[in-house]
């Protein structure tokens, strides 16, 4: 299986978390969802495209910064007392509300589309992008350091292959089951099984209507895949998706 190897950094990143809203808290790496929405946006695909990921980096620092948060509701009334803004005779609240930011991002990124066909045109499109990359916000510019075409093939680990430049990862949660353990993560602490945080994270989604036909509420049904993440070493004698360098993919 052939995939594009994508090599980038970020300065400072949101890659929000879909449940905080007072504090934008983000997620330590970018979810599948995101570099996803990323190769798509990139590619100008205007529907999904079926592809596996996988995702590994690092960041320096977390600060907090602040930025404007607009709240409205649906058919409120504009009341000088109250809001802020008016837009037409509707009213519009204006804040300051706190994002949380990763500072000094590095990123490892497999991404093998399940149409081959596709992986050409997905590399010209980092080679060549037709705007500037992001990754998370749309203000959160990617500074691309390598794009590479790579074979990706099951093979058995002679011996362990460390976590590249000490990068932590996504790592799929049935790799570290008891039954089929077949990574150690770096940071083993004594009476916890598995150090890392788990996440339950959206990959892609499905349009679904809640509502009637004459009336429909079509609503998106995220599709999440179970992970922890964390730093972790490839046992030997066990099986992994290994690109031509030696390069472990947690593909998804």
């Amino acid at each position: 299986m052939k995939a594009i190897r994508v090599r980038l950094r970020q300065d400072m990143v949101n890659y929000k978390k879909p449940t905080s809203f007072q504090l934008k808290e983000t997620y330590p790496l970018p979810p599948y969802s995101t570099v996803i929405g990323m190769v798509h946006n990139l590619c100008g695909y205007t529907r999904y495209q079926p592809m596996q990921v996988s995702v590994q980096g690092k960041y320096f620092s977390k600060v907090n910064d602040l930025y404007t948060r607009y709240e409205f509701k649906n058919a409120m009334k504009y009341e000088a007392a109250r809001h802020q803004l008016q837009v037409g005779k509707y009213g519009v609240g204006q804040g300051v509300a706190t994002a949380e930011l990763l500072v000094d991002v590095e990123l490892l990124l497999h991404i093998a589309p399940e149409d081959q066909s596709l992986v050409e045109e997905i590399y010209s499109a980092f080679v060549q992008p037709k705007e500037y990359p992001s990754l998370g916000r749309r203000e959160d510019l990617a500074t691309i350091d390598e794009v590479k075409v790579v074979n990706l093939f099951q093979k058995e680990l002679e011996r362990q292959i460390p976590a590249y430049k000490d990068y932590s990862a996504y790592i799929p949660y049935e790799m570290l089951q008891e039954d089929n353990e077949k990574v150690k993560l770096t940071h083993q602490r004594q009476g916890v099984a598995h150090p890392g945080t788990r996440y339950k994270l959206p990959k892609n989604y499905e349009l679904v209507n809640f509502g009637s036909e004459k009336v429909p509420k079509i609503f998106r049904r995220w599709n999440k895949v179970e992970v922890v993440y964390g730093s972790a070493t490839a046992l030997a004698e066990e099986t992994f998706m290994v690109d031509e360098d030696n390069l472990v993919a947690f593909m998804v």
